[in-house]
């Protein structure tokens, strides 16, 4: 019997980080966009803030992906801060700690940088009125 390969098609090449980790660790990551992620616009995403995170992190010097401590996940947290919403940020944040987590699993990595970093605080402004409103309808319906 002959071996069956897989293939792997990527519209854009893979990060240099994981490039650099080996073909195990690119096929777990394509697998991440794959199978873990079913939402084709989450997966849009989600690739978008990968690549944004690894780009910018080996701009910044660091070698390999089995490297990353938190205290990089946190310096590019605070650099997204100062150019995007908080709201992105969670999301990117969110996108990575689920990346890893799955780059964890599949033994590609020894630990999760993103778990422990928190993201930027973010709330909504409430109106004024939201809790009269709700109450109006409820004061003599004993």
């Amino acid at each position: 019997m002959s071996d069956i390969g897989l293939v792997v098609r990527s519209p854009a090449p893979l990060p240099a980080l994981i490039t650099y980790a080996g073909e195990r660790a690119g096929v777990r990551f394509l697998e991440f966009f794959a199978s873990a992620i079913r939402d084709p616009h989450t997966r849009q995403a989600y690739a978008h803030a990968a690549s944004k995170f690894l780009a910018w992190c080996a701009q910044a010097g660091v070698i390999s992906i089995t490297a990353l401590q938190p205290l990089h996940v946190a310096g590019w947290i605070e650099f997204q801060t100062h150019r995007s919403s908080a709201p992105t940020v969670k999301q990117h944040l969110a996108a990575n700690r689920h990346l890893f987590g799955w780059l964890v699993t599949g033994q590609v990595v020894p630990h999760n940088p993103a778990a422990s970093v928190r993201g930027p605080s973010h709330t909504t402004p409430q109106r004024k009125n939201a809790g009269a409103r709700r109450n109006r309808g409820t004061a003599g319906a004993r």
